[in-house]
């Protein structure tokens, strides 16, 4: 599947989704009928369309649209990538950032399409540890590095807003493969990203 923004798939909303959604308003005790609430449901269907749109889109074309051949085989970090998702237990946000690393071997790749790969993964109902998963799988599989570390951190409404309210705490992923899962590699990366991590 093509690399394509979300605008370019021209999703309608369906009158089916809007109807769900001012069913749940109804079935909570509000008036749909009120000034306020006249457009939600359907603000709210475009809001969860545009939420997961990374099921329209495919990661590992969006890395091939900017592959290079290049004889370089240090280290590649891009660290701090903002990312939102939503939990898929309660569909409530979860957010924080990533930070990607990754070893040539024979290929870069475009730095924004590593953020957009992000994106593509967490526009998608999940949990942290899959998306870390398939972030890493993703380059891994697609870009053949010698060695690819991925590491997310990130803050869950889930647990902030409802059940144990604990607004500060923050649950940290991690995952590597080839060289980074050597000590010596994995050291040296988190070393280069520790000012970023909490």
């Amino acid at each position: 599947m093509p690399y394509k923004k979300f605008e370019e798939y021209n999703i309608h909303v369906t009158d089916d989704v809007k109807d769900r959604y001012k069913n749940i308003i109804t079935d909570l005790g509000e008036n749909v009928e009120r000034e306020g609430l006249l457009k939600t449901p359907e603000r709210a269907a475009k809001a969860m369309q545009f939420l997961t749109q990374g099921y329209y889109q495919d990661a590992a074309e969006i890395l091939k649209s900017a592959m290079f051949e290049e004889d370089y085989d240090d280290m590649v970090i891009v660290k701090d990538i903002e990312l939102y998702s939503l939990c898929e237990h309660h569909i409530l946000p979860f957010f924080g950032k990533a930070h990607i690393a990754y070893i040539p071997n024979g290929h870069i790749v475009g730095l924004s399409k590593l953020p957009r790969i992000v994106d593509v993964f967490a526009r998608r109902l999940q949990v942290q540890e899959r998306l870390t998963h398939d972030i890493l799988e993703c380059i891994n599989e697609t870009l053949k590095p010698k060695g690819v570390a991925v590491v997310i951190e990130a803050s869950h409404m889930c647990m902030m807003m409802r059940g144990v309210q604990k607004q500060n705490s923050v649950t940290t992923t991690s995952g590597f493969r080839g060289q980074f899962e050597k000590i010596e590699t994995r050291n040296e990366f988190l070393k280069l990203i520790s000012s970023s991590l909490s």
